[in-house]
């Protein structure tokens, strides 16, 4: 069993051991969803069968929303596309965290044409912002396919949140990764490790979950236990979630 099919046998696993008081209770966190819409998503592989990543992300997303908004409020930021000449600057807060978004998200993803660089620590800082995080609790869900390629520092960011924020979860779901070590603008990809993406800081740093997916089937499957009810009833700390996590999905 892959690494990624572990930890979301895990999600599942949880998920069904929860009651529904419960579940309804862990749903109370609004959450953000952060996009990417950079180039990349648009590329075609040398398997010329393949789909895209934004078409295999579109149909996860189809698959998954609608068993997640009608329990969490959720919100939609994207970046790469955007008017800016600097694409970097193209962080785009589609709206806030609202009930039953799943037809609004669908449409705004169905609609975005990949463009771009790869802001992962400035959108995932704006995602934060548009959640209160210094007051509120809540829950960013990153979906991205590898680099950090604006200079940002997602390790930083990481570790920032993790000092400042009230109770924030950044979730991270890597879809069909591609890490490019050699890449000037993504400063901490050395100090991450083969095979990871410096977006993992994120998760790692917070409390949250890191998954590495390959098909729309996991990527759907974690959308479920990232932006759902799964992983209600972890301990208050983000250290303390921390151990927690890797206690639960190591099976």
């Amino acid at each position: 069993m892959t690494p990624a099919a572990r930890t979301l046998a895990a999600a599942a696993m949880i998920a069904s051991l929860v009651p529904t008081t419960l579940a309804a209770t862990g749903c109370a966190r609004d959450a953000m969803l952060v996009f990417d819409g950079s180039s990349s998503m648009g590329e075609l592989s040398f398997d010329i069968s393949r789909k895209t990543r934004l078409v295999d992300a579109r149909e996860a997303l189809r698959d998954a929303l609608p068993d997640i908004t009608p329990f969490r409020r959720v919100g939609l930021l994207t970046y790469g596309p955007g008017q800016s000449v600097d694409s970097c600057a193209n962080i785009d807060l589609r709206f806030g965290p609202r009930a039953d978004a799943a037809v609004d998200i669908i449409t705004e993803i169905d609609d975005l044409q990949p463009k771009g660089l790869t802001a992962l620590a400035a959108s995932v800082q704006s995602a934060a912002d548009a959640l209160d995080f210094r007051n509120r609790s809540g829950i960013v869900v990153l979906v991205t396919d590898g680099n950090e390629t604006c200079g940002g520092r997602p390790c930083a960011l990481g570790s920032a949140l993790r000092q400042e924020a009230r109770d924030l979860t950044v979730h991270v779901i890597g879809f069909q990764v591609v890490v490019d070590f050699f890449s000037w603008d993504n400063p901490e990809q050395v100090d991450v490790g083969a095979g990871n993406t410096v977006a993992k800081c994120l998760a790692d740093r917070t409390g949250g979950l890191y998954v590495s997916t390959e098909t729309v089937d996991e990527l759907a499957d974690a959308l479920r236990a990232t932006l759902g009810c799964a992983l209600i009833g972890l301990p208050s700390t983000p250290a303390d979630r921390g151990a927690d996590r890797h206690a639960r999905i190591q099976i």
